[in-house]
């Protein structure tokens, strides 16, 4: 088989991975970034229908091999454009799944619709294994690595142009691939190719997506739909990168004034601002500042200024600078330095360069020290101590309250973050952190617990000395100090309490009665809650808590996780009186995408093929089989998602990781089924069971090795630039993701040679279930965390050879009594070594 024939498969692979980042980046900001998992499970869906499609058409369109894959290349393309254009239209809100039924009928739908490219790329790939079953570690080599290189060159592509264009350029390799294929038709070649650029010609024309960011499909629930119902309000500008859509609004006739936590007793009007809002949703304000610092007093009657009460001229780190608003509080402080992080480089572009005359130039100060990167790696790197830390308020309040963030890994509020800042303070330096204010308290008592196990984890004995709460009407903040408070610390914080009318939930000598006496609430949870996490009882009261309040950790990042089962049946029979607003919907929804992905995929991928069951023959093991790919299907994908999450805090964003780490898990186990057949060959003597025996011992050695390894690696190795901590990533994965790319080709081999009729079948089920694992893998985080979702990959990989074993080895010398062959498996091929000579099994061609 020549290698010409092979690109078509990799350039599909490619394009069909460029499309599953891209739909998760538009995802992002049409609803949230947990809605990626759903994306992966509609990707894998498509895959598993595939297989299901191919196990009754094989005959007819294997005969037709060219033709029927550049046909499915062709629909690939169309569909990629025409899906998304379907889906938005489609009046899918997931936050009213809770209490509209209906809208399960709506996901369904985005679900057949988005499903479309995805089962066409997928066919395309399994007609190459079922055309050549000689040939099956080259083609999976060509689709992993193409696969690889699709995920990873979509986030350059990214940097380049927004998401509704980069979808027009996923569409065009999909018609490039059906050209390729369509080479290989003797006649009306050029007729083929020609039909397939008038096709794209007419995507371009006529199937655009019918919104421009931001669209009006777009969730209603998110800041920047909202925004734009003040009146007269528009977008002034707009930057779009992997890291996110940057939206700038104004209202001429409605000026922005956002100054979360400002006190009730402030008499001064704030300045006017640009709101600049990411993907959507968070936001932050670019204030109209004209150098005079009396001009932005109003923000000392924010919760966020407690802590310059204490502290006279500090040094100051900001970690999230956003618009620049906590840099103008810090400068009208009298900060001595202030050090502002930022991660995205386009926010920093609109405050220093497009709007520098409406900011006042305040990030080109020479007091004002600009740095792009992560708030972790930051930390981790510099040599500086501080004498405050702040960590502004950056996501909307609107999110925060509906519990849509619940599925975001965030390794900001860690209790391994909180050391780290705690490790670059001065002697009496303070950390303040600032959090919307939600009843009953979550956020807040998560915090609490997290700065208190923090505390102690680093020696100190009487944690509530080091703590201080504030709250207004609509925000707390938690002051964290590396000493304890003194009394003088104490004074401060009553009498900025008492002059801004917020209340005192925690600091050291407080009593009952001074707390809730300005924004009373009907009992003071927060007093109450943090007199509990300081006691010796902590463990049960956190046990008992409605809402799930304990710390977060590196291994379990999900710090707005506040979903008990054990609540729901409550908050579900408060729902007619509020109840729907405690929901921590974000679960929920992920919950009932699971279901409904289990039930299509048993209606798509496994009614057809049960059905279809007898076409199979007797003798062949279908139930053993079938769970060999099914573990395989499962123990892939825990691993892959669970490096993911483990790669979000070193390579700093949730897409990074994805790209990353889906490229070089694609690639590499690429590069491993290429050499699997030499793998089985020289060390497996021959025997494919016996060679995906000994590849996934070593897949659970590294697995070990990576749990125990890879936060050591993290924390000396996170402040790299990006360029290498990518390529650090890369090397970190291939080892594993080599082994991890054979048990598939060796055991599709064996199984293809015991009966070519079973190939569809496990594409189907291991196409399944890749869809239950990517959901189930994130639920399954955030119960055990991702070392236990890796140690059940572990156990299912460790588990799959022992399903193949005593069923007939085409390498064997004798095949066991009773068993009767697929008569189809004869099916011969010439080696590329010797075109006279034969393969008799799947495997034996594919060399490479």
């Amino acid at each position: 088989m020549k290698v010409g024939h092979l690109l078509p498969v990799g350039l599909i692979s490619a394009a069909t991975l460029a499309h599953e980042v891209l739909l998760m980046r538009l995802f992002s900001i049409i609803q949230w970034h947990h809605f990626a998992y759903m994306i992966i499970s509609i990707a894998l869906l498509g895959f598993g229908a595939s297989g299901t499609f191919l196990a009754f058409a094989r005959h007819p369109l294997v005969e037709r091999y060219p033709a029927a894959f550049a046909a499915s290349a062709a629909l690939f393309g169309i569909t990629a454009v025409a899906s998304v254009a379907g889906a938005e239209r489609l009046p899918f809100n997931a936050l009213e799944i809770i209490w509209n039924p209906g809208q399960l009928g709506w996901l369904a739908g985005s679900y057949a619709l988005l499903v479309l490219p995805f089962c066409f790329g997928a066919t395309c790939i399994g007609l190459a294994f079922n055309r050549h079953p000689g040939q099956i570690g080259r083609v999976y080599a060509f689709d992993l690595v193409g696969a690889g290189i699709g995920a990873l060159g979509t986030v350059g592509l990214l940097f380049l142009v927004p998401p509704p264009a980069a979808l027009y350029f996923v569409a065009a390799l999909g018609f490039a691939a059906a050209a390729l294929a369509a080479t290989d038709m003797a006649r009306h070649r050029w007729l083929a190719v020609g039909s397939l650029g008038l096709a794209a010609l007419l995507i371009a024309v006529w199937l655009p997506p019918s919104w421009t960011v931001p669209g009006p499909h777009m969730s209603q629930y998110k800041g920047l739909r909202m925004a734009l119902e003040v009146p007269n309000a528009r977008v002034v500008e707009e930057r779009s990168s992997p890291l996110g859509l940057l939206t700038v609004v104004e209202s001429p006739t409605v000026p922005f004034r956002y100054a979360p936590g400002l006190s009730l007793a402030n008499t001064q009007e704030p300045l006017t601002q640009l709101a600049v809002f990411t993907d959507g949703d968070s936001i932050t304000a670019i204030t109209a500042y004209g150098g005079d610092p009396a001009t932005v007093a109003y923000l000392d009657r924010t919760t966020a200024a407690l802590p310059y009460r204490i502290l006279k001229r500090p040094r100051i780190l900001i970690l999230g600078a956003g618009g620049g608003e906590q840099v103008l509080l810090a400068l009208r402080a009298g900060a001595d330095t202030v050090d502002a992080v930022e991660l995205n480089p386009q926010m920093i572009d609109l405050v220093r360069n497009r709007f520098a005359d409406f900011a006042g130039g305040i990030f080109s100060r020479p007091d004002v020290h600009l740095h792009l990167g992560e708030a972790r790696a930051f930390a981790a790197a510099t040599g500086e101590r501080y004498d405050l830390i702040q960590m502004p308020l950056l996501d909307s309040f609107s999110a925060a309250a509906a519990g849509v963030q619940t599925m975001h890994e965030n390794y900001t509020y860690t209790l391994q973050a909180l050391r780290n800042y705690l490790a670059v303070l001065k002697p009496d330096g303070i950390i303040a952190i600032t959090r919307w204010l939600r009843a009953p308290p979550r956020d807040i008592l998560k915090l609490f617990a997290t700065a208190t196990a923090a505390l102690e984890a680093d020696g100190v004995a009487e944690a509530g000395q080091h703590l201080a709460l504030i709250r207004s009407w609509n925000t707390a903040t938690l002051l964290v100090a590396r000493s304890a408070f003194t009394g003088e610390d104490v004074a401060a914080i009553r009498g900025f309490a008492a002059e801004n009318f917020f209340d005192i939930s925690w600091a050291p000598g407080i009593s009952s009665a001074d707390v809730n006496r300005y924004n009373q609430l009907d009992q003071e949870y927060l007093y109450e809650g943090a007199l509990a996490l300081l006691s010796p009882e902590r463990a049960d009261f956190i046990e008992r808590y409605k809402f799930d309040i304990a710390p977060a950790t590196d291994d379990r990042p999900y710090f707005f996780d506040f979903f008990r089962w054990r609540a729901l049946p409550e908050l579900l029979t408060l729902r007619t009186q509020g109840g729907a607003a405690m929901l921590d919907w974000g679960y929920l929804i992920l919950a009932t995408t699971l279901v409904q992905a289990a039930i299509l995929s048993a209606v798509l991928i496994l009614l057809p093929l049960w059905l279809r069951r007898r076409a199979l023959g007797r003798g062949v093991h279908r139930l053993r089989f079938g769970l060999y790919f099914l573990a395989l299907g499962l123990a892939f994908l825990f691993i892959e998602i669970a490096f993911i999450q483990r790669f979000v805090l070193f390579l700093g964003h949730p897409l990074y990781a994805v790209a990353v780490v889906l490229a070089g898990f694609l690639a590499f186990a690429g590069l491993g089924s290429a050499v699997a057949a030499r793998w089985m060959a020289i060390v497996g003597r021959g025997s494919a069971v016996r060679g995906i025996a000994l590849a996934v011992v070593v897949i659970a050695c590294l697995a070990t090795t990576y749990l125990l390894a890879l936060p050591l690696i993290f924390e000396r190795l996170v402040a790299l630039p990006d360029a290498a901590k990518i390529a650090i990533a890369l090397l970190l994965i291939a080892p594993l993701a080599i082994f991890m790319g054979m048990p598939f080709p060796l055991g599709l081999g064996h199984v293809g040679a015991c009966s070519e009729a079973f190939i569809p079948w496990a594409w189907g089920i291991n196409g399944c279930a890749s869809v239950l694992s990517a959901i189930l893998a994130v639920l399954l985080a955030m119960h055990i965390g991702f070392t236990g979702v890796v140690v059940i990959a572990t156990i299912l990989y460790l588990v799959a050879p022992a399903l193949l074993a005593g069923s007939w080895d085409p390498y064997d010398q004798q095949t066991p009594q009773g068993f009767v062959p697929d008569r189809n498996r004869a099916r011969v091929e010439p080696t590329p070594e010797n075109p006279n000579r034969l393969a008799t099994t799947p495997i034996e061609s594919g060399r490479g």
